[in-house]
């Protein structure tokens, strides 16, 4: 049988590199496709993934080591017994790909091993240290064929194939039945859709001939790609909803599992390493030439030690467990997340997230240009979007986690990090009119544990045009808290977000809705939506983003608006019960989207214009535009994607002052905004 193996020494070497190498053979009897377009050849009316056998792929190590991990491994085999793999359990899941792309069926066409035994599946990657055998990764998989990744001892046999056949229409895995048939109503997408799938397929970027990702923007007359050639962990979130949400689950499987493979690099910027568990900012498959005429593909990570102002990409490693959360809830495949090493690297993100150190507070304390704004735009601290990307990754990290004894204290440590959390962005973050009028009566200097004004913030912070825009019957969480320090800009991806995770109150939810409609000139315009308002204008753009070219005022980061934000609106809206100004809003995109050809971002305070330094064609604007026409379609697959209020969180409390009888604990405030 061919096979495509991926094949990494035992013991870990500085240089060590993990090799894929890809046969020069047919595939399961399959010949080789003689025309490849980013990865798919298209035979006929049918298009499907080919593997370039020519070619040796292989992680691109240096300048990075692969840090050992023979301990952690070691826990985490501990800490989650994965059942192993035995002879008979083997399968072949073969996906048919529609005649035209774009195309209005959604029928899925699976064969499978017996679909009862998906979830029991191994999947687990062992790590032996000072052992001579080799660790090999074999992978059936190949043209139209789904991949199962499973560790094999040098010495074992293939297993035998057996073989069932399954008709799936949404592309979900079957967990219970052995033999189950699921169909989907087929629909005719628009013009609009059809061309948006089809530069979404154009996008993707494959690795050893299996998709891994979407490059950032595939521009063709753009002559200076910088990194937009690259596949980003945040950008990649909203094609992996599309993919996903269309019955599409394998690119996400591949990416998330090559990433978490890229997350055990040693990263190093001037002789300095940041903490294990970072995952990178992004990849690019790079082709190596070889002796004898041939090449290797390699996988480049950046880590942002490239990157613009060497920040780290804090919102990486958050992304990617939301992402691993959704893909298990939509393609109902578990088993993924119960992985060892998935387990393994979960556990690591979180450990980075939740070291202790100086900080009072439970909110992440992070550098400018550490999310999505990855430019100087004063949001160092303590700013709401890392606040509530965190919430909700540590909110998806309780669902997936493994408990155990081995990781009953991270648990714990999660469990008092969200309560305290909630409390602490409900309370100190949010702003309506009464709230604005509590502050501008603030007392300062207070010194006591009883003070009104923990934070001493002085009143003469407050805004003039805050007085007059927020509305009476709506409010919104402020951008950055820190000592003596309110930022009051609008930042539309930590509310939205707030909304989606229940990171705020019900009442608070409803009320950031109540002002994006009351404000829908400002915040939506001719283009939804700001990512940021009000822009920052004069001596205040030259102090805080240092005179940037590029974010200008209402432009870029500094209230540009970005059509990406449109599907984690929708989210939110179809939540709260408000789909109607998501629909409003998508209507908006619609009419322009396709003509301006796809852009980044458009500037000027309504948006009216294309963004001045904007990529045509951004992936992550065609792929929110088409998880967006989906969940407006599908409402109720949104509700795979939000969680509701936790009540069990507003009772736990740590802080223990009822026994120091110094104060009273004020936890009860947050649960008493609770609108049931």
């Amino acid at each position: 049988m061919n096979s495509l193996s991926l094949l990494c020494h035992a013991t870990m070497k500085p240089t060590c590199r993990i090799l894929n190498r890809c046969r020069n053979s047919a595939f399961f009897g399959f010949p080789q496709p003689a025309t490849r377009l980013h990865g798919l050849t298209k035979t006929g009316n049918s298009s499907s993934c080919c593997v370039n056998f020519e070619q040796n792929c292989q992680y691109h190590a240096n300048p990075f080591r692969i840090s050992g991990f023979g301990g952690v491994f070691d826990d985490a085999r501990k800490a989650s017994q994965v059942p192993s793999w035995s002879p008979g359990q083997s399968g072949i899941i073969s996906r048919s790909y529609s005649a035209g792309v774009g195309t209005a069926s959604r029928g899925v066409s699976v064969i499978a091993s017996l679909a009862s035994r998906f979830r029991n599946l191994s999947t687990s990657i062992e790590t032996r240290v000072n052992d001579n055998n080799f660790e090999k990764i074999y992978v059936q998989g190949g043209i139209n064929v789904k991949p199962l990744v499973e560790r094999i001892d040098k010495d074992e046999n293939i297993v035998r194939e057996e073989e069932s056949r399954i008709e799936v229409g949404d592309g979900k895995r079957s967990e219970s039945l052995n033999e189950a048939t699921v169909v989907t109503s087929e629909r005719e997408y628009s013009d609009i859709e059809k061309g948006a799938w089809r530069l979404l397929r154009d996008s993707v970027v494959t690795y050893c001939g299996n998709p891994v990702g979407t490059v950032a923007a595939n521009d063709p007359g753009d002559k200076q790609l910088l990194n937009y050639d690259q596949v980003f962990i945040r950008d990649f979130v909203p094609s992996a909803l599309a993919f996903l949400l269309k019955g599409e689950g394998e690119i996400v499987r591949n990416f998330l599992l090559h990433t978490l493979q890229l997350q055990s690099w040693e990263k190093t910027v001037d002789c300095y390493s940041p903490g294990q568990g970072l995952m990178p900012a992004s990849f690019k498959v790079r082709t190596v030439p070889l002796d004898g005429n041939k090449t290797e593909e390699v996988l480049d990570p950046d880590f942002g030690e490239s990157a613009i102002g060497r920040v780290a990409p804090v919102d990486s490693g958050l992304w990617w467990i939301i992402l691993l959360r959704a893909y298990g809830k939509i393609t109902g495949d578990y088993g993924l997340q119960e992985r060892v090493d998935v387990q393994t690297g979960l556990k690591m993100i979180l450990n980075l997230c939740l070291t202790d150190g100086f900080d009072m507070f439970p909110s992440l304390l992070v550098t400018d240009g550490s999310c999505m704004i990855d430019r100087r735009m004063g949001i160092h601290g303590h700013p709401l979007e890392i606040q509530a990307l965190f919430y909700s990754a540590l909110r998806c990290s309780r669902e997936m986690l493994a408990v155990n004894d081995g990781s009953k204290n991270l648990v714990r440590a999660i469990n008092n990090r969200l309560s305290a959390l909630s409390f602490h962005i409900r309370e100190y973050y949010w702003v309506d009119m009464k709230k604005m009028n509590e502050i501008y009566r603030y007392k300062t200097e207070e010194y006591s544990t009883e003070a009104t004004n923990k934070f001493n913030i002085y009143p003469d912070q407050i805004p003039l045009w805050l007085m007059d825009w927020i509305p009476e019957e709506g409010g919104y969480f402020i951008g950055n808290l820190q000592p003596a320090h309110m930022d009051f800009r609008f930042f539309t991806l930590g509310n939205l977000w707030s909304i989606v995770s229940s990171l705020g109150t019900p009442k608070q939810n409803d009320a950031v809705l109540n002002l994006i409609e009351a404000k829908w000139d400002d915040l939506v315009g001719h283009m939804p939506l700001k990512i940021s308002y009000p822009a920052l204008e004069f001596e205040e753009w030259r102090i805080i983003t240092g005179s940037d070219p590029k974010n200008t005022p209402w432009s870029y980061h500094n209230g540009g608006s970005w059509p990406t934000l449109l599907w984690q609106f929708t989210l939110a809206c179809i939540k709260m019960g408000r789909i109607e100004l998501a629909q409003k809003a998508a209507a908006l995109a619609e009419k322009r989207l396709r003509s301006d050809r796809w852009p980044e971002y458009y500037d000027t305070r309504t948006g009216k214009f294309i963004g001045k330094q904007a990529r045509l064609y951004q992936t992550w604007t065609i792929a929110g535009f088409l998880t967006t026409k989906m969940l407006l379609e599908n409402p109720e697959k949104a509700a795979l994607l939000f969680w509701d209020e936790d009540y069990e969180l507003l009772e736990i409390c740590v802080c223990a002052l009822s026994k120091s009888g110094r104060k009273k604990c004020s936890r009860g405030a947050a649960k008493s905004q609770i609108l049931v």
